[in-house]
């Protein structure tokens, strides 16, 4: 798999967890920017060189949902993973009715989401 050139947009308002996934994505070859808010992200003009975006549901300002939505609204095809430490039982179906090509609890499972986004990613 050829991993060069695909950006993941890393967001999560836990600088652990997104250090953590931006080290794992590393690892794996891919080019991974990290970002402590859904409106850092849009800010940064980054959007349009971005394979796919790896959020967080609970951020202070813009949830993950909220940044789905936008998204969504926008026509942008960008796929979206959601991961979340608190979890319900109607979640992962929720997310992914709502648009979303992923869903992972915390702690996320590394080896799944690296084999999601080179699923995603070709």
């Amino acid at each position: 798999m050829n991993v060069q050139g695909h950006t993941i947009a890393v967001i999560d308002d836990d600088p652990r967890v997104l250090e953590w996934l931006v080290n794992l994505l590393a690892s794996f070859g891919y080019k991974a920017e990290s970002y402590k808010s859904a409106e850092q992200f849009l800010g940064s003009g980054t959007l349009s060189r971005t394979s796919c975006i790896v959020t967080d549901v609970e951020m202070r300002q813009m949830s993950g949902l909220g940044l789905l939505q936008y998204l969504k609204n926008s026509n942008c095809t960008v796929p979206v993973i959601i991961i979340t430490g608190k979890p319900s039982a109607r979640s992962e179906a929720f997310y992914l009715e709502s648009g979303a090509v992923g869903f992972f609890r915390k702690p996320v499972d590394g080896d799944a989401l690296v084999e999601l986004i080179g699923s995603i990613c070709v």
